[in-house]
């Protein structure tokens, strides 16, 4: 299975790991830290050092609550880290869900567009279609970041996402878009209960019968901090890479994570493990 994107096709027989890059003052877990493009590019190279596949460079939080950006805000946050993080020889991903972004982006040698809206706000559709290569990730939200948390879904959640997904992906090759292009992502907390959220990560195999590769964002979630009692996001990297490791058991083929270098190695672990049980496979069947 691959991922075609603007300049990469990527290989996702082995998982790969996004390596999340805020270029915000106010995201839930790293707010201001990477927060002028210098501190972000040097952010970019340090998890390109700890082993990341592709950077998915943002500038705008959708932290629960949080207000909009302003379009020329966030083109001056992203733009200056762009330009630069595509020299860097690997997939760059932009999370957005503004067209005139998206193509400020991928005329820049962006990858990937990577939209919480699902291509649902207007001209967000035909922008990414009118680009014949882009990758682009489609992720269910419930609701908008302002109220999202305010008044998540109730009611069974696995069914709403999947019909969700089928629709935008169905909208999106209807414009022309390949299906190799496309990629999905369920939307772990974002309007969402706790429990809801997990009954995703235990029914996930379900949504692979969309016939999509799937992304999984648990990184520092809430829902994370609610179940292993750690308040602080910044804090949750164990629970972050439990849940990334359990995503790509069920068969997530991207992880979008804040740490890097610890889902790297714990990832290496779960490879070893896969290919003793494949070797095994092949020689039962010799």
């Amino acid at each position: 299975m691959n991922w075609q994107t603007s300049r990469f096709l990527i290989d996702l027989a082995q998982p790969r790991v996004m390596g999340i890059v805020n270029v915000t003052p106010d995201s839930f877990s790293d707010g201001g830290t990477h927060g002028t493009a210098s501190q972000a590019l040097a952010h970019c190279e340090q998890l390109l050092r700890e082993g990341c596949h592709i950077l998915d460079i943002g500038g705008e939080s959708t932290r629960p609550g949080s207000p909009a950006v302003p379009l020329n805000e966030e083109l001056a946050r992203v733009m200056p880290v762009v330009r630069e993080a595509v020299k860097l020889g690997v997939p760059v991903s932009v999370d957005t869900y503004k067209p005139q972004v998206m193509r400020e982006v991928l005329d820049a040698g962006a990858d990937i567009v990577n939209d919480i809206w699902a291509l649902r706000q207007p001209g967000a559709l035909e922008a990414v279609a009118s680009y014949p290569d882009c990758g682009v990730c489609l992720m269910h939200m419930h609701r908008d970041p302002q109220t999202m948390q305010a008044a998540p879904m109730s009611g069974e959640v696995l069914g709403a996402v999947q019909a969700f997904l089928a629709e935008r992906a169905t909208a999106l090759r209807a414009a022309g878009v390949h299906p190799s292009r496309i990629v999905i992502d369920p939307g772990i907390g974002f309007g969402k209960t706790v429990m809801q959220n997990f009954e995703l990560l235990e029914k996930q195999a379900e949504l692979l019968a969309l016939g999509y590769p799937l992304l999984a964002g648990w990184s520092r979630k809430s829902s994370l901090g609610a179940v292993s009692g750690i308040q602080n996001a910044a804090e949750r990297m164990v629970p972050s890479v439990a849940a990334a490791l359990l995503a790509v058991e069920r068969g997530a083929r991207i992880v979008r994570v804040h740490d890097v270098k610890e889902t790297v190695a714990a990832l290496a672990v779960w490879r070893a493990v896969h290919g003793m049980q494949t070797q095994q496979q092949e020689g039962s069947s010799r």
